[in-house]
């Protein structure tokens, strides 16, 4: 659907000059062609959303199931755990994250539903390999690949959903993503989920519109 004379001139302006000169200089200036490229950021971030939010929950639910095997269904509120978790006065603190959480939260299952994304990436890291990770990571993650060590597995489970999670970063404040490559961004989330389930992966494959956006940036 072409753009009319009045959206030409007023978009641009909502927009906000700043944010529009990206999209500007990828299209040598042409305002409609870039109003063009802002409209295919805004689809298929959008598209996005629905890959992101299934990896989010599959994989925050597979975690939060490996640490209640290991501290048991209290576990937000378990000291050894709450101890065993990174704690920091700047940036963000997994521990305070949690302990901030069960000090409000009245069920375990509220508390995996609002701890940051970040969390559940961290716990990812090697401080939780002995406790959790060595027993737990192939079973909470059926469809990994098993001839990898659990070493290898987590490591890669860690850089991939800290690329994730700079992508959902990104859509989340309405940053482009022009530059990413979208169909390694999909595959990527998509691996995550299959790791949990690939019934779910192969369902994500059929209501998703991201390929099909790949074709039509302008």
């Amino acid at each position: 659907m072409p753009f009319t004379p009045r959206e030409i001139e007023v978009l641009p302006l909502v927009i906000s000059a700043p944010r529009f000169s990206t999209y500007l200089r990828a299209r040598g200036g042409d305002i409609e062609e870039a109003l063009r490229l802002y409209r295919w950021n805004l689809e298929v971030s959008s598209a996005l959303l629905v890959a992101l939010q299934l990896c989010e929950v599959s994989v925050r639910n597979s975690i939060a199931t490996a640490i209640e095997n290991t501290y048991g269904p209290s576990w937000p509120w378990n000291r050894g755990f709450q101890i065993s978790l990174k704690t920091s006065r700047h940036g963000y603190s997994p521990r305070c994250n949690l302990i901030d959480l069960a000090k409000r939260a009245p069920a375990t299952s509220k508390i995996v539903a609002e701890l940051k994304f970040i969390f559940w990436e961290q716990m990812f890291t090697a401080r939780h390999d002995q406790a959790i990770w060595n027993r737990q990571l192939k079973i909470v993650f059926p469809n990994c690949d098993c001839t990898n060590t659990v070493q290898q597995l987590r490591t890669y489970g860690l850089k991939e959903l800290n690329k994730i999670r700079v992508l959902r970063n990104r859509i989340a404040h309405h940053e482009p993503i022009l530059e990413n490559n979208i169909q390694q961004e999909y595959e990527r989330i998509r691996l995550m989920i299959a790791w949990t389930n690939d019934t779910t992966a192969e369902w994500l494959d059929k209501i998703e519109r991201v390929r099909h956006l790949i074709g039509q940036m302008p």
